[in-house]
């Protein structure tokens, strides 16, 4: 850590100080922690700004899952009276004017652009494009990822991620209800109806959301960051701005490139990224593949989403009142494992399995939603300040990875008769053993700099 440097004195200090992190025993105060200091307890200006960041989960919900409807694949019915048109027949292998749609063609990408005889890689192509989408805006915005939470102090920062869920199951709710009242419509109309709440909340945010102090500060905009400060500080707050002081973190100073250089180049640091990176791509792709596969079962659509977006509810709740409680290696594999287990039993054959399908897809579903949180969670706990940021943000990349390919075998069940969620339980299985080989991070102090993480580690060679 750097020396600390007065917020308002030695304006070209930034350009001087040392790039090299302190020895390790020697306490500056860092920026996380006077920014605590100095806003206080957690008020109503702090809520109103938590909840617009985190409500942008709204409209990342309805985005992610809106190809349940939009790429539907439509009921049909025969229109002839030829003997090997029924409702078990494949259409791809009936004659065109021997069968016809349900609803009009334009309730669904597949049956207005006639995609129900192409390859599941142009089938499934809509939903991979948004998780190839997510996974190159991740990067490019990377930088931008301490804007949340750098309005409000550490020891709220949980309860403001968990608002975020909370949100996105918000989001998840609507979408069903926006597509049911959209069912005769096209799907360009679910597209419009979604996506302008999107557009009219971005321009609240840009009026009205603070920008981070935090990310102020590190950016060199120092009376920038003060004056937010004092707007967001109550006014019973006695802080006195004029004399705060930061800790410089000028070896990171934001820059995502440099501590994944960081994360690369210490050899306990990238063993950890690599495994939990592995365990977030087996969680994603159960955890938005499975959603995307409800069309494949005989159960209502609309009804399975909505039960998949309530499954998110007590998988958040479990997550804000039993994570203190458990280990967090051990939870992320005894969850994956009932994840995997229950996915491989959803695509059993017979009258008692298809009966209980959706039950079992909501038991599989709900455990990788867990496994999701505590993941984030027990990654925060892993790494240091200086790169936690940058590998939670590597970790959550890996899941959006996972949904790509789960979207494609979504659209491979659809075309080719693959069970997806045989593959789902076999990859989220597989990838969550690699837990044991992490260390347990219960009871264990969060360190700023990868010195006195590895300070530690050398002392207790157990733990790596």
């Amino acid at each position: 850590m750097a020396v600390s440097t007065p917020l308002l004195s030695q304006p070209n200090s930034v350009k001087s100080e040392s790039t090299d992190p302190p020895p390790l025993g020697k306490h500056h105060p860092s920026v996380d922690s006077t920014i605590e200091r100095c806003i206080g307890d957690f008020g109503w200006t702090q809520f109103l700004q938590a909840l617009l960041v985190s409500s942008a989960r709204t409209f990342d919900a309805q985005q992610t899952f809106i190809t349940v409807f939009t790429d539907a694949h439509p009921t049909w019915h025969c229109t002839s009276h030829q003997l090997d048109c029924n409702s078990v027949s494949n259409i791809c292998n009936l004659p065109k004017n021997s069968w016809a749609w349900d609803l009009p063609a334009y309730t669904s990408i597949i049956s207005e652009w006639n995609l129900e005889r192409v390859t599941s890689i142009i089938t499934g192509l809509p939903a991979s494009s948004f998780f190839i989408g997510c996974l190159v805006g991740g990067l490019v915005l990377a930088t931008l990822a301490d804007s949340s939470l750098g309005l409000v102090g550490k020891r709220w920062r949980g309860q403001v991620g968990m608002m975020g869920f909370f949100t996105f199951t918000v989001g998840f709710l609507s979408l069903p209800a926006i597509a049911y009242l959209n069912r005769v419509s096209s799907w360009r109309s679910l597209h419009l109806w979604t996506s302008i709440p999107g557009i009219l909340y971005s321009r609240l945010v840009h009026f009205f959301v603070r920008e981070s102090p935090r990310w102020l500060f590190l950016h060199g905009r120092k009376e920038e960051a003060v004056a937010t400060l004092k707007s967001l500080a109550p006014p019973s707050q006695s802080c006195r701005f004029s004399e705060v002081s930061f800790h410089q973190e000028m070896w990171n100073n934001g820059n995502v490139n440099s501590t994944i250089k960081m994360l690369v180049q210490k050899r306990w640091a990238f063993r950890r990224l690599l495994l939990v990176m592995v365990i977030g791509f087996g969680v994603g792709m159960v955890y938005y593949g499975m959603p995307l596969g409800l069309g494949n079962f005989s159960f209502n659509l609309y009804l399975g989403v909505v039960f998949n977006a309530l499954s998110e509810i007590p998988s958040s709740l479990f997550t804000i009142l039993l994570i203190g409680k458990l280990n967090g290696k051990f939870s992320v594999l005894a969850f994956t494992m009932i994840s995997g287990i229950v996915s491989v039993m959803c695509a059993l054959k017979g009258q008692l399995w298809t009966r209980f399908q959706i039950g079992l897809e909501l038991i599989s579903f709900c455990s990788s939603c867990i496994s999701f949180n505590i993941l984030l969670l027990f990654t925060i706990e892993l790494f240091p300040t200086c790169v936690r940021n940058s590998a939670t943000l590597l970790v959550r990349q890996a899941t959006v990875f996972g949904g790509v390919f789960g979207t494609m075998l979504v659209a491979a069940e659809r075309r080719d008769g693959i069970s997806s969620y045989v593959v789902f339980g076999l990859v989220i299985g597989c990838c969550g053993l690699f837990a044991v080989c992490l260390p347990e991070t219960r009871g264990r102090s969060l360190f700023d700099t990868m010195d006195e993480e590895e300070h530690r580690d050398r002392n207790q060679p157990a733990m790596v």
